[in-house]
């Protein structure tokens, strides 16, 4: 694997139907944006790209419900989104448009040579066409209910309920989006990528990071719910997938034959990773080709869990089928993130947008930045909830970060004029708080470079509490009195703590970065200058004491849990009248408290998902409990979830039922569902995450 000069990395390209929401934040982007505001204070080569997928049937989908058009909604999403991109400090290289003639250019001449390189089958099949719309109708064109799960709102092409990827023909009781009927199945003619083809290198390209005989990535740097949910697709198989649709907004297919056809979205959208790094160089009289063809650029994709597949597995095969293309080294997508107990719903308005937030909280970006660091779901699922978020910013920025730097300015402002004092000679103690600083710059890269970003803000933030400590236990309030020129000391130490704060922090919050260097009269600093011994001179003029965060009371959160409740859609008297009650499951014989003491519930985390052979019902599910070993437990859930959904998921186990086989393996408990009043099952789970092993009484 040769060693990297440049990084290209890239940001899911968000769909232009909507505005952004927390969850696409802590999902994607501001890990994006944390990892390469680190990259660069290292002084790497860098270059973040991201866009609006401006096509696809959604586009169509949301102009219909507007009484719009596709390129006027496009229009509006895109400036509303790139606008709250930049307002909360996402600072992409590029933010592009996929509707741009230069990607369209992009896209067909990437399709053509696929096309030349013998990359498609052409087939004829059946779709489904809706004959009062009078049209053939695209993936999202169609909904139904999912065979996996049982949502019965799943569209054409994925589930939103399970993450199960599905095609039209999966969905039970198909009906269209475009006039409510059933649709009917007609012939059309599509150009197929035979993904299956590609099977066997895909598999050893992504689980030992060999391609070709050469090692290109390292396979254990990988998240393990990247790793499941490609080795769940790949467990069955690869299989043809059609690049084009019957739609009349999106890239023209440029073949004879196929008006009124246009690229498949998941062909469009990532090569508008491409096209836009070719604006970008473009624009800056450069040469695109190094950040997506040398083998000395790390290429890395962050992206959420729903587009795991796409970047994974079709996106590699379509740039290998092309030749030329470097792949990812690494995609490492994050879990979901859920919203004060529910999961966030575009549709229910269950959500806090984020040019909302911007609006109602002006010059408090930092603060969002850092909750969210702090419950970023790298690895399962998060919760943010507006109480925490209230803590997190009253206890930690206020309290910690901004009453450390507070404390260091005032006193300087009082002892010295607003000028830095000039130290005296240092002290065992000096040594000793040196000693722990200066280990933490290497242990936040590292962190960030294995894209554990809240450990690494743990890390960072660990300055200030170290400041903070060493303000209390030297009380230099006190000392002046006694001993001056410890004091000096002191405080001169307590402002080079200070400087490194504004490094260290920078790529988790840069407004405040931003702001302590202001205060301290210092310009842009590199990572390896944190800690450089001139940063603070004596006598050079400090800016005037400011609070970098003010508490946020009650009130204030009160009001955003009011109208996130607010905003939720109201059933109407109609279907209040027909929505009749479940039917109470028939109450068992009482037990004696005895009974019940017996019963051994642990709240569990499901690590890993697969079917059972020859057994249409069951899972086999590994489950930590905070043993020293995973348990196996085989579940009776198979017909009702897909098991590349359920890594990260919590659940109720019953840990000590009697082990016994089944299909030869040996359940190790039983995990605890809730049955609708339609036989739909659902996790029994905490309302927010809880340790593996955790008891329940």
């Amino acid at each position: 694997m040769k060693e990297t000069v440049r990084h290209t990395v890239t940001a899911a390209l968000p769909y232009a139907n909507g505005p952004l929401h927390i969850g696409h934040i802590a999902g994607a982007y501001l890990p994006a944006d944390i990892y390469v505001r680190s990259l660069r204070a290292r002084g790497k080569e860098v270059l973040f790209v991201c866009g609006s997928d401006e096509h696809g049937a959604a586009i169509t989908i949301r102009a219909m419900k507007e009484g719009s058009t596709p390129r006027a909604i496009v229009d509006k999403y895109h400036v509303l989104m790139r606008d709250a991109f930049r307002d909360l400090g996402i600072a992409f290289d590029i933010y592009h448009r996929t509707s741009s003639e230069l990607h369209t250019r992009t896209s067909q001449d990437f399709f053509l040579q696929l096309h030349r390189n013998g990359a498609f089958t052409e087939q004829e099949e059946q779709q489904y066409y809706d004959e009062e719309a009078k049209q053939f109708l695209a993936d999202r064109y169609i909904t139904g209910t999912c065979p996996n799960c049982g949502n019965t709102n799943a569209y054409g092409d994925q589930c939103e309920k399970c993450g199960s990827a599905l095609s039209p023909k999966d969905l039970i009781d198909p009906r269209s989006t475009l006039s409510g009927s059933t649709p009917v199945l007609k012939p059309t003619k599509h150009w197929y990528l035979p993904m299956e083809r590609s099977q066997q290198w895909v598999e050893e390209w992504i689980n030992t990071g060999v391609l070709d005989g050469e090692l290109q990535h390292d396979a254990g740097e990988w998240k393990p719910q990247v790793l499941g949910q490609c080795n769940s697709w790949l467990k069955d198989g690869l299989r043809p997938r059609a690049m084009t649709r019957d739609l009349d907004w999106g890239v023209p297919v440029p073949l004879p034959g196929a008006e009124g056809k246009v690229l498949y979205v998941w062909l469009d959208a990532p090569i508008g990773y491409i096209s836009a790094t070719k604006q970008w160089a473009l624009d800056h009289g450069q040469d695109w080709e190094k950040w997506w063809k040398a083998d000395d650029t790390r290429l890395l994709h962050f992206i959420g869990k729903d587009n795991i597949v796409f970047h994974c597995i079709i996106f590699p095969i379509l740039l290998k089928q092309h030749g030329g293309f470097i792949l990812p080294q690494n995609v490492p997508a994050n879990e979901f993130l859920n919203l004060e107990g529910q999961k966030i719903s575009t549709s229910r308005n269950w959500a806090v947008w984020l040019h909302e937030y911007i609006e109602r909280w002006p010059d408090r970006q930092d603060e969002l930045r850092y909750a969210l660091a702090s419950i970023l779901p790298e690895f399962k699922d998060a919760e943010f909830t507006w109480k925490d978020f209230q803590d997190k910013n009253n206890n930690e920025l206020v309290a910690i970060l901004g009453n450390f730097v507070q404390r260091v300015l005032v006193l300087c402002e009082k002892f010295y004029g607003g000028q830095a004092p000039e130290p005296a000679g240092g002290t065992d103690q000096d040594t000793m708080l040196w000693a722990e600083l200066n280990a933490i710059p290497d242990r936040v890269s590292a962190d960030i470079d294995r894209f554990r970003f809240r450990d690494a803000l743990a890390g960072a933030m660990n300055a200030a509490r170290l400041g903070n400590k060493y303000l209390t236990d030297t009380e230099p309030w006190k000392l002046q009195k006694s001993d001056p020129e410890r004091t000096r000391t002191v405080l001169f130490n307590s402002l080079r703590i200070t400087a490194a704060l504004s490094v260290w922090l920078e790529p988790f919050l840069p407004f405040t970065a931003k702001k302590l260097r202001g205060m301290l009269g210092l310009g842009e600093l590199r990572w390896d200058e944190a800690l450089r011994a001139d940063l603070i001179r004596p006598d050079m003029p400090l800016g005037k004491p400011e609070h970098l965060f003010k508490p946020i009371v009650d009130e204030e959160i009160k009001a955003e849990v009011d109208r996130l409740h607010a905003m939720q859609p109201q059933p109407t008297e109609e279907k209040k009248e027909q929505k009749a009650p479940a039917a109470a499951v028939e109450a068992k014989a009482n037990i004696t408290f005895d009974d019940f003491s017996k019963l051994d519930l642990r709240i569990g985390t499901i690590t890993a998902a697969e079917k059972v052979a020859k057994a249409d019902k069951l899972l086999k599910l590994t489950i930590d409990i905070g043993e020293a070993a995973p348990r196996t437990v085989v579940s009776g859930i198979a017909q009702h979830f897909d098991p590349a959904a359920l890594p990260g998921q919590q659940v109720l186990l019953l840990a000590n039922l009697e082990p016994r086989k089944l299909k030869g393996i040996e359940s190790q408990g039983m995990v605890l569902m809730a049955e609708d009043a339609e036989g739909r099952l659902h996790f029994v789970r905490p309302p927010g995450p809880l340790p593996p092993g955790s008891g329940v009484r």
